[in-house]
């Protein structure tokens, strides 16, 4: 049973979905940490959004790897251009609070990537992440290509895979599509726990480690 707010954890039809706007959010195009520009060209790079429930502790699992060169925090998945926070939050969007990570695919493999997506949340509670419950909290990946949606899926196969070898009953409920549009989320939310360190943060994994070795 879905229980209270459960249209919250049910996708909006497309035809519902509120209309946003064509103008972006405004952006600080820095990053708090590395300094680093949230948006723009950075040649030789790779892209993949990563949706773990409440994006404040997600971005923070990722921004510290060496070869990862931005991080930012935003909305995609859905049907709503530009839309707000409190928009996401309300289920009349589509879109899941996600985290863009731009790599260096020279110096971190997506594979590596993966590990800390999956060891980092729990990815078998659909349309929630521990208490935080609605369709913006949901576990998803978001790739560019054919090649990362290759990676993604044998990923999350062999993630399964282990587990189901540590008894864990649940399946993997794992969004993994291709091209879905990001959204930069509000200037406030940009690595949120790097400005306000007793944040909240509800990440919380299922104590199962991912095996790197994609084929195991």
């Amino acid at each position: 049973m879905l229980g209270i707010g459960a249209f919250k954890q049910r996708m909006v039809d497309p035809s519902a979905a509120l209309p946003g706007r064509q103008q972006p959010l405004p952006l600080a195009n820095r990053h708090y940490v590395s300094g680093a520009p949230l948006r723009g060209e950075f040649p030789g790079a790779q892209h993949v959004l990563f949706g773990m429930g409440c994006f404040w502790g997600a971005e923070r699992k990722f921004w510290s790897i060496p070869g990862v060169l931005t991080t930012a925090v935003g909305y995609a998945g859905g049907y709503t251009p530009n839309p707000t926070y409190e928009e996401a939050c309300s289920g009349e969007t589509g879109h899941a609070e996600v985290v863009l990570v731009v790599y260096d695919p020279a110096v971190v493999t997506l594979d590596a990537l993966l590990k800390v997506f999956w060891e980092s949340h729990d990815p078998t509670q659909g349309m929630r992440q521990g208490n935080d419950r609605g369709t913006q909290y949901r576990s998803a990946v978001y790739v560019e290509d054919d090649a990362q949606r290759a990676v993604a899926e044998r990923s999350r196969d062999a993630y399964q895979r282990a587990l189901t070898a540590a008894a864990h009953r649940d399946a993997i409920t794992t969004e993994i599509a291709q091209d879905k549009p990001f959204y930069y989320a509000e200037d406030y939310h940009q690595q949120y726990l790097a400005k306000n360190p007793n944040g909240y943060c509800g990440l919380g994994g299922t104590g199962v480690s991912c095996p790197i070795g994609i084929g195991a």
